[in-house]
C-alpha cells in the first residue's frame, strides 16, 4: 500500500463512526459457516469455502436473499449467535466503530424452531463484553420479514414484547418489491404505541412512493438505503429539510445492481444536497465489506472530499438512536481540528 493511501485509511480509521444499518446475520463468513454446520452435522449445498464464496454473485436482492437464508440454517445456539457476533465487533473495532445499531431478524430463526432468549442471549453476551472491554455502545433492532404476512409480523411484534427492554426498535427487511411499507401501517402503530422507534428499508429496489409510506405510514426515525429518493425532487427537499436519515450501504448497492458501479453511486449528490447520509456495511460477509472498506471505497470512487467524510461520520453520530450527552463527545471529536493530516 502506497503512503498517501495507508495515511487516508489512518484518517477514515481515526473517525468515530457508528453503524446504523447491519444484519447480524449478513456477517457470518463462509468459514464460521462450515465451522457452525460441522458442529451441528448439516450438510450444505457446497463443497468447501471457495465454492460458496463464488456464489456470491448476485444480479438482484432476491438472489442475495436465497444464499442468505441458507447461511441462516447453522445458527443454531446461543453460542452461535455470540460467535458471530463477536466476530462482527472484531471487525468494527478494527474499522473505527463506536457504536452499533444492530438488526437482526428473529422470523428467520422462530421459524426453525430457535427461541427468542437464545438469539438474544448470543447477541447481548457478545455484545456487553463489547461495551466492557473497549466502551463500544450498542443497541438492538429486530426487524420483520416483509416477504411474509402483516399478519406473521403483528406475532413476532408480540412474541419480541417480553424483551422489550432488549430493543430500542423495531425495522422492516427482505424483499422490498411488491411489498410496500403501508403492508405493516398496523404492526408499526401498535410497536410505536409500545414506546418503540421504528426503520425502515425503503427505496432501495422499490420506488420513492416506498419512502414516503415508510415516513407518512409507518413514522420511521430513519430509512435504510432509500437512495431512490433521487428521481423525486419533493422528496429529497422533504429529507433535507427534516434531517431524516438514509442509512446508505454503497458497496451493497453496487453488488446487487443497483447502481452499475461505485462511480455511479448518487451518495455524493444526496450528500451535496444536504440530505443526512451515513454509511453502512449491510451485509458485509456477502457483498465484500465492512464499514472502514465502504468508506475507503465511496471516497476513493466518487473523489469525497475530507471534509465530506468528516461529515458522514457526524451524520452516522447524530443519527443514531443515543441520547445527546452520548452524542456529544463524538461529535466533538469530530471537529476538523482533531484529525489533522
Amino acid at each position: 500500500m502506497n503512503p498517501a493511501k495507508s495515511a487516508s485509511l489512518n484518517f477514515l480509521r481515526a473517525l468515530p463512526k457508528a453503524e446504523l444499518h447491519l444484519h447480524i446475520e449478513g456477517t457470518l463468513e463462509p468459514e464460521l459457516l462450515f465451522e457452525l454446520a460441522r458442529k451441528h452435522a448439516i450438510t450444505l449445498p457446497y463443497p468447501d469455502v471457495a465454492s460458496l464464496r463464488r456464489a456470491y454473485q448476485f444480479g438482484s436482492l432476491q438472489a442475495f436473499l436465497d444464499v442468505y437464508y441458507q447461511g441462516v440454517q447453522v445458527l443454531r445456539d446461543a453460542d452461535d449467535f455470540y460467535a458471530l457476533t463477536q466476530a462482527y465487533l472484531a471487525h468494527a473495532r478494527a474499522d473505527g466503530v463506536i457504536h452499533v445499531e444492530l438488526f437482526f431478524d428473529p422470523q428467520s430463526h422462530m421459524e426453525r424452531g430457535i427461541a427468542l432468549t437464545t438469539v438474544f442471549a448470543g447477541l447481548t453476551r457478545a455484545l456487553d463484553e463489547a461495551r466492557h472491554e473497549t466502551g463500544l455502545t450498542y443497541h438492538l433492532i429486530p426487524c420483520f420479514l416483509r416477504h411474509l404476512s402483516a399478519a406473521a409480523a403483528m406475532q413476532t411484534l408480540e412474541a419480541l414484547l417480553p424483551f422489550r427492554a432488549l430493543f430500542v426498535a423495531v425495522g422492516l427487511d427482505s424483499s422490498e418489491r411488491d411489498h410496500p411499507p403501508s403492508k405493516f401501517t398496523a404492526v408499526f402503530e401498535r410497536a410505536r404505541a409500545e414506546g418503540l422507534l421504528t426503520v425502515a428499508h425503503a427505496g432501495e429496489e422499490g420506488p420513492p412512493e416506498y419512502i414516503w409510506q415508510a415516513l407518512d405510514l409507518l413514522h420511521v426515525a430513519r430509512i435504510d438505503h432509500g437512495v431512490n429518493c433521487a428521481s423525486d425532487a419533493a422528496l429529497c427537499q422533504r429529507l433535507a429539510a427534516t434531517r431524516v436519515p438514509l442509512t446508505v450501504c454503497p458497496l451493497s448497492n453496487v453488488k446487487l445492481g443497483v447502481f452499475p458501479d461505485m462511480a455511479a453511486h448518487n451518495l455524493k449528490r444526496l450528500l451535496d444536497q444536504r440530505l443526512c447520509i451515513t454509511l453502512n456495511a449491510d451485509d458485509p460477509a456477502y457483498f465484500g465489506g465492512y464499514l472502514l472498506d465502504n468508506y475507503a471505497a465511496a471516497q476513493d470512487a466518487l473523489g469525497l472530499t475530507r471534509n465530506d467524510m468528516i461529515q458522514l461520520a457526524r451524520n452516522s453520530i447524530e443519527a443514531a438512536f443515543l441520547s445527546d450527552a452520548d452524542k456529544r463527545p463524538w461529535l466533538r471529536k469530530l471537529e476538523l481540528e482533531g484529525f489533522p493530516d
